[in-house]
């Protein structure tokens, strides 16, 4: 029998998914637990696994396009049968718009343009504007522009309606010194197949030469589409930071004594982090001061009974922040165990939407990166945001002697509108009286 592939969806907010690649080819066979496909969502890579059994028979989402959620992306069966015309039906994938377009006008007709004009226009927004303009530029001229390895999109046309024709592309190369230039043939192929304007290449640094390694660091640096993870991370973080009145309160925490408690627990078999005991730290003071577990939309407030904690983990793809529920009922144990199952779960891409949403409160933790002092952006939906920098050895006073002692800065972003900088002040020096108390960490722990 056979069965549709969908796209699923894996969070309340999730309304469509990138296929980013397909791990079975057609005609592969196919078992229940089977990974189909991978997809990015706003949030994550994640991997679908098939619920079917049977043989892939057809493909008809590609890798790259972006459905709607529920889409049919692909049919599983036995070899043979034939497939639903549903299949036509199935809405038209989307391909990710780039950030920037870098083949050069009228160089994709030229292998096959039996017309005298070669045409490409350019979209533009389709809200009140003019009609685009149209590039025109005659084969001959195309083809001399493409052996050059020049974009011809400057080029003044004189020939009919403004085209490009032969002898503007000379006269242009001519003008530009084109011919002085000193251009290796390996680089000119190179250049014009992966549409680098030669003109635009520096090869002071090769000695006047133009050698494929110009071409090459051309290349690295044409402009590149972000995933689509990076795109909603910039332009969520971009939101809050423009639309949030930030300001930061920084707090410097003697960890000694705790740093040497943990080296006791870990000697004993209790493999605690220092994230554990900021975890719990920020757990119980956010139970007392209720309103930095608040949110606002600038006219109203609403406070969260259940703290849920939110902990930034650095993927290669992105920064991610599976939740930890509840956090304010878990105990450090509990808490440890928690944060390294979603920890694990986001390097292994298998956290879910689900489990990266709803969060009241974020703690972002720079400490294994010998950073010193850093501040971070609130989370959208949230009105504070702890960043944690590493334990140090510094020389503090104490007890009126300079000593060596184990120092950890905290820095609260917090939401101006409905937290104040002196609850901030109190909110940060009461995280910071808990790490310091070694007396709760042995009732806890």
């Amino acid at each position: 029998m056979v069965r549709p592939i969908t796209m699923p969806k894996l969070g309340q907010s999730e309304e469509e998914g990138t296929l980013v690649r397909w791990r079975k080819k057609m005609g592969d066979r196919v078992a229940k637990g089977d990974i189909l496909f991978e997809i990015e969502t706003d949030k994550a890579i994640l991997e679908v696994e098939s619920f079917f059994e049977g043989t892939l028979l057809k493909i008809v989402v590609q890798e790259g396009a972006t459905v709607p959620i529920n889409t049919t992306v692909g049919f599983v069966g036995d070899p043979g049968e034939a497939i639903p015309e549903a299949a036509a039906l199935t809405p038209e994938a989307r391909k990710p718009e780039p950030v920037a377009q870098t083949r050069f006008p009228g160089s994709a007709a030229l292998t096959s343009a039996p017309e005298p004009v070669t045409q490409t226009s350019f979209a533009r927004p389709a809200a009140l504007t003019p009609a685009p303009e149209v590039f025109r530029i005659s084969p001959r001229a195309a083809k001399l522009a493409r052996e050059s390895a020049i974009n011809p999109s400057s080029i003044i046309g004189t020939g009919p309606y403004g085209r490009i024709v032969e002898r503007d592309v000379k006269n242009y190369l001519e003008s530009k010194g084109y011919y002085q230039l000193r251009i290796t043939p390996a680089a000119k192929r190179l250049a014009a197949r992966e549409n680098i304007d030669i003109l635009t290449l520096d090869g002071k640094n090769a000695r006047g030469r133009i050698t494929v390694a110009v071409v090459e660091r051309a290349i690295a640096e044409k402009p590149q589409v972000m995933s689509r993870m990076r795109q909603v991370i910039a332009s969520r973080l971009t939101e809050s930071f423009t639309t949030t009145p930030h300001f930061f309160v920084t707090v410097a925490v003697d960890m000694t004594e705790l740093v040497k408690f943990r080296s006791e627990l870990k000697a004993q078999g209790a493999t605690y982090t220092v994230t554990d005991f900021i975890l719990k730290a920020v757990a119980l003071s956010l139970l007392d001061f209720p309103v930095v577990n608040s949110t606002t939309d600038g006219k109203t407030v609403r406070w969260h009974s259940k703290v849920h904690l939110g902990l930034a983990v650095n993927l290669e793809q992105g920064l991610v922040v599976p939740v930890i529920r509840d956090a304010e009922e878990l105990s450090l144990a509990e808490l440890h165990d928690c944060a390294s199952e979603l920890v694990a779960k986001a390097r292994a891409g298998k956290l879910t939407p689900d489990e990266m949403g709803g969060s009241t409160f974020t703690i972002s933790n720079m400490g294994m990166l010998d950073i010193e002092n850093f501040t971070a952006i609130i989370n959208p939906g949230e009105s504070a945001i702890l960043a944690v920098s590493s334990t140090l050895p510094q020389p503090v006073v104490k007890d009126g002697q300079i000593v060596v002692r184990d120092i950890m800065k905290m820095t609260l972003s917090s939401d101006h509108r409905i937290i104040d900088g002196a609850t901030a002040a109190r909110f940060a020096n009461a995280i910071k009286q808990k790490l310091e108390e070694i007396s709760l960490w042995k009732r806890l722990a």
